[in-house]
Order: structure tokens, then C-alpha cells, then sequence
């Protein structure tokens, strides 16, 4: 299975990778030794990540980063699993588990559930393996949406006085920024959103908010995300997402909605057989209701929610309904709001390498007319990400993915603005919504990286 961001640089680059080299499993590259003692979880440490599973090629990543990468697997999971079973309670963990929306819609066609009883299924089975909480990421991108909502209509307003304020690209898909920080360098990297993906607002409230509520350090709890796309393993390893002073990230590992059905499998476990528990909460005791979504069929709705926002604040007009207008392909779309007979916002979203290349080809010849462009690495969206939905020859399963397009799109949206804890959150924890905290959490910044001449022959 490759996934799209490695893909692209194995096309751009022509480079032939060893086969050798593509067969290196998370075994090869691994620290993780002390797993091989026997305890309750090691017939389920033969599972392997390939080098070709993921982002790293040469192309793109550095070998200790690769390594990095491969360490998050089931085997981590286990291992905390297995440390918090030992009687030498320092060393103890507390073990956090977030799931992403995308990720719940595998599990509900997968399995023949609805999304609600799959979410309260799987939490039910991370919960008998030892985990301690698990959470929605929903919340996380309700900020990660209100921060993009927020930029963009300053970056509008400012767009006479700053070169790069517009256009503004999404900042939450990992691939993308991967791609456009290695390879499109200043180009790209100044219009990029600043706002965190939902996975690192995920990781700033379970490491900050939620553990300052329970009274633990940050580098007392092991994070896990869990998530449709590989990519977001490389995501938590970035330097901006790492605490020095409590030596610690704000995702500790990442595995795909196809890593814990591996999980399921080994332990010869079934979604249907599993007892429903609820949700938890950020909030005390509270547990999570229905699953709720954002705006938009097969993402987290960035183009949508900032759409109707910027009408709104910029031109007084309030957007209900928006339309998609199709391009070259289903994948790349645009928005248009006229107002006086002139197009006073124009918006895209552009899906897969491939439209991506067209878009940025666009913006090099000075022919980009587009205000804003939600940009996904994977063709579909999130819901087509590389760690679901796959068969075993590693392509899409159409028609489990249809399946997921139904069954994401029924479920009820809820506008970020509407959820009174994020609100509150922003009072309390955060200083106001203008204040320096929210800056430093709920922001970073993306640059180019200097790489080598080699790994980046691109012919445009």
C-alpha cells in the first residue's frame, strides 16, 4: 500500500527505490526489544508496517525519522498495555485514546453498525485491552475549524497590504503540508493556514487541558490517535508538537482504523460480540452523546464552515446552501459568492496529487484566482485514507467506501460555534479568544525544509 504523499514523490522524482528497502519492516527499524518477553499481548507483535505503508522513501524522509515512524505501531500500544500491568506504578501510564470521525464510518460499514453503536463498540474494545480514555476528536476540530474561520477573514482583510495573505491554503492534512514544506517551499508554505490539524489540537487538549484537569503531568499519559491515514504518524513527530520540559509529544503514536481491525482480528475478536460503553468526555464525568460531524461529505468541512463564515463577516450575506461547481474531476470543485454581480469569493477544494499539482502549477504562472482552497492528499478525501478502506491488493474498496459516504454523510452536523464547552474552554483555559495562549496552542507555523538537490528532481 502507498500512500499518496509517497506516491507523488516516487512519480515527481523517478527515482527507483531497492526492493530491499521497500521490504524493511517495523522490526528492522524498531527499538523496541524489551517486547519480545512473553505477557498476554505477544501473539499479536507480528504485525508489520512496510516501508512502503507509509512516507518513507528516501525521498521524503530522513532513516531516523522513518524509524521513528515504525515505532508507532501495535507493538507501543502493547508495550504501555503491558508496562501499566507491572507492579512499579511510577512508570505507569495513563492511556488516552482519540478517534477520529473519518475513522467511525470504517468501522460502521466494516462491521454493519450504525456509526453511534460503532463508536460505543470500539470503545468498548479499547477498553477491555486496558485503555484507560477514549475520546472524539470532533472537539478538536471544532477549534481547529473556528482558528481557520478567524485567519482567513484577516488574512482577506489584509490582502492589499501583505503579498502572501491570500490565497490560504488548509493547514490539516499531514501529506499536503509534508509535500508543500519538502518540495513547494516558499512558494506555498507563507499561505498555509496556521491553525493545527484536529489530531494536534487533539494532543494539545489531552496533554494541557485535560491533563491539568486530572492532575498528571503531560508525560504521564500515552496519546493515541486513531486515524484513517498514515501520514498522521509522521504528523505527531514534528518538533513544533513536542513539550522539552516535560519530554514529551502532544501524540505519542498513531495508528489506522486498519491497524486496530488488525488488532481485532488477531485477538479473533468481533465488533458485534463487543459490550457498548459510552464516549468519554473531556469534561469530568460527562460522556459523549451522538456522533455529530462538521459540514462537508468527506472531510472535516474547512471549505464550507470558512465559506458561510467569511459571507457572513465580510460581505453581510448569510450563506445556507453552498454549491459545488466540478472542474477537471469529481475532486477538484469550486465556490463562488456574488454579491452585485461581481465574485467576490472564490473557493476550491482540490484532492489528490495529481489536482494539487495542477493548483500549484496555477499559482507559479500567476494565474491563481482562488480566495481560499481546502487541499487533501488523498482523492476523495479523508474517508479514501490509506489506513481503511483498502482491499488486500492495496486499492480503494469502492464499495465499502460508498458505503462510508452514506453513512458519514447521515450523520447530524453541529456548527463549531454552537458547542458551548469549546466556548467555555476558550474563557477558562485559553485566556479569551485573542489571547497569546491561543496562539501557542492552537497555532504553529510552517516553513520549507532545506532538502537535498537529489531528492527533489522535480519537473513541473
Amino acid at each position: 500500500i502507498l500512500c499518496n504523499t509517497c506516491i507523488f514523490f516516487q512519480e515527481c522524482s523517478k527515482k527507483q527505490k531497492n526492493d530491499d528497502t521497500q521490504s524493511t519492516s517495523v522490526d528492522a527499524l524498531s527499538s523496541n526489544d524489551g517486547f519480545e518477553e512473553k505477557n498476554e499481548f505477544h501473539t499479536l507483535a507480528d504485525a508489520k508496517i512496510l516501508l512502503s505503508d507509509c512516507l518513507a522513501c528516501d525521498n521524503c524522509m530522513t532513516s531516523e525519522e522513518g524509524a521513528r515512524v515504525f515505532q508507532q505501531n501495535q507493538k507501543e500500544l502493547f508495550r504501555i498495555l503491558n508496562l501499566n500491568k507491572k507492579c512499579d506504578t511510577s512508570k505507569h501510564k495513563v492511556l488516552a485514546v482519540s478517534i477520529c470521525p473519518q475513522s467511525l464510518p470504517y468501522f460502521a460499514a466494516k462491521f454493519n453498525l450504525s456509526v453511534n453503536d460503532a463508536a460505543k463498540r470500539l470503545c468498548g474494545f479499547l477498553k477491555s485491552l486496558g485503555v484507560h480514555y477514549v475520546f472524539d476528536t470532533t472537539i478538536a476540530a471544532d477549534f481547529s475549524i473556528l482558528e481557520s474561520q478567524r485567519e482567513f477573514v484577516q488574512r482577506y482583510q489584509r490582502r492589499n497590504q501583505e503579498e502572501h495573505a491570500l490565497p490560504m491554503f488548509a493547514s490539516a492534512c499531514p501529506g499536503w503540508i509534508r509535500y508543500a514544506e519538502r518540495v513547494l517551499t516558499n512558494l506555498v508554505t507563507s499561505h498555509i493556514c496556521t491553525a493545527k490539524s484536529p489530531q494536534q489540537i487533539m494532543g494539545s487538549l489531552v496533554k494541557g487541558y485535560f491533563a491539568r484537569q486530572q492532575n498528571l503531568s503531560p508525560d504521564k499519559i500515552f496519546h493515541v490517535i486513531v486515524a484513517p491515514c498514515y501520514d498522521k504518524k509522521l504528523e505527531a513527530l514534528r518538533e513544533d508538537f513536542y513539550t522539552a520540559l516535560y519530554n514529551s509529544q502532544e501524540v505519542d503514536c498513531v495508528l489506522t482504523s486498519g491497524e486496530i481491525v488488525q488488532i481485532m482480528e488477531q485477538k479473533n475478536v468481533s465488533m458485534k460480540d463487543v459490550t457498548e460503553v459510552a464516549v468519554d468526555s473531556l469534561f469530568d464525568e460527562i460522556k459523549e452523546g451522538d456522533v455529530v460531524r462538521h459540514d462537508g461529505k468527506r472531510s472535516d468541512g474547512y471549505l464550507e464552515h470558512i465559506f458561510k463564515h467569511a459571507a457572513k463577516e465580510l460581505f453581510g450575506m448569510d450563506v445556507k446552501e453552498i454549491t459545488y461547481k466540478a472542474l477537471k474531476n469529481k475532486d477538484f470543485q469550486e465556490v463562488t459568492l456574488e454579491k452585485d454581480g461581481e465574485t467576490v469569493l472564490r473557493f476550491a477544494a482540490a484532492y489528490g496529487f495529481r489536482n494539487i499539482q495542477n493548483m500549484v502549477l496555477k499559482l507559479k504562472k500567476g494565474k491563481f484566482l482562488y480566495h481560499f482552497v481546502e487541499v487533501l492528499a488523498c482523492p476523495g478525501g479523508c474517508l479514501n485514507g490509506k489506513g481503511q478502506a483498502q482491499t488486500e491488493d492495496g486499492k480503494p474498496d469502492k464499495a465499502l467506501l460508498n458505503q462510508m459516504e452514506e453513512v458519514y454523510a447521515a450523520i447530524p452536523v453541529r456548527l463549531p460555534e454552537t458547542n458551548m464547552h469549546v466556548q467555555k474552554m476558550y474563557q477558562d483555559w485559553l485566556e479569551g479568544m485573542d489571547s497569546k495562549k491561543v496562539q501557542e496552542t492552537l497555532h504553529t507555523k510552517y516553513s520549507a525544509v532545506n532538502q537535498t538537490a537529489s531528492n527533489l528532481d522535480i519537473k513541473w
